[in-house]
């Protein structure tokens, strides 16, 4: 999948001049991990992988201090999960990912998304079974099979290690993602991590055809990169070059 990946997982408004955008949502995810899994990164892996994932998009250290700091008491707002499955344009699934202080609001928001672009939204679970969920790593590499050996030595359960333009991408289960990270950090060290997160991978892919499908999913997806609680949006739509 390599590069392709990228494409199926978008992170939310990672272009310059959306950069507040991204602090806003790395703050909020980090105030919610934290919150839940104890401020110490060093006793919460999850909290430290966010925070590696944040410094590596550049966010600033204050905004992550201060994200710990509301986190641990020093007020702050009450924001929870909230996950949302649909069926997107030209009839591709999809997961949209959210962290909100308001539910009723963030609802609203994510329904005309799917309303407005001639998609639907559906209940929990509706499309969900049509993904895995999976640790992802991917990084600059060619000895796609020397990286497969030494995770199998590690005694890891890796799903599948793919090779694709110069890219290396390493699939596993989600309950692998610190055992990968800690081989990698130990083991194979002249890897430089470019994505290392748990996603929603889809099990098959849909090529959208026809103009007004592409028109609408560009759409799409520019409204969910405008919603401020959308974090990730995960979908299988297959869009050719």
């Amino acid at each position: 999948m390599g590069r392709a990946y990228q494409n199926r997982k978008l992170s939310m408004a990672k272009t310059a001049g959306a950069k507040t955008k991204v602090y806003s949502k790395y703050g909020k995810a980090i105030y919610v991990c934290a919150k839940t899994g104890g401020v110490d990164p060093d006793g919460n892996l999850s909290l430290r992988g966010l925070i590696d994932r944040a410094k590596k998009d550049q966010v600033p250290t204050h905004v992550i201090d201060n994200a710990l700091k509301k986190a641990s008491g020093a007020g702050g707002e009450d924001f929870v999960e909230a996950r949302y499955e649909g069926y997107g344009p030209g009839n591709c699934v999809v997961i949209i990912d959210c962290l909100t202080d308001n539910g009723n609001r963030t609802i609203k928001d994510v329904r005309q998304c799917f309303s407005k672009t001639n998609a639907k939204i559906g209940t929990s679970g509706s499309v969900s079974h049509m993904f895995d969920h999976q640790a992802v790593f991917a990084f600059k590499g060619e000895d796609d099979e020397s990286v497969l050996e030494t995770l199998m030595m590690a005694d890891i359960d890796v799903t599948d290690v793919e090779l694709e333009d110069g890219i290396i991408t390493v699939y596993a289960p989600h309950t692998e993602f610190f055992k990968i990270k800690t081989e990698f950090t130990n083991s194979m060290p002249e890897y430089d991590l470019e994505v290392e997160e748990l996603s929603w991978v889809p099990q098959n892919y849909v090529e959208l055809e026809g103009e007004e499908n592409l028109e609408n999913f560009e759409k799409f997806i520019a409204m969910l990169d405008d919603c401020d609680d959308v974090q990730h949006v995960y979908h299988n739509a297959e869009i050719k070059d």
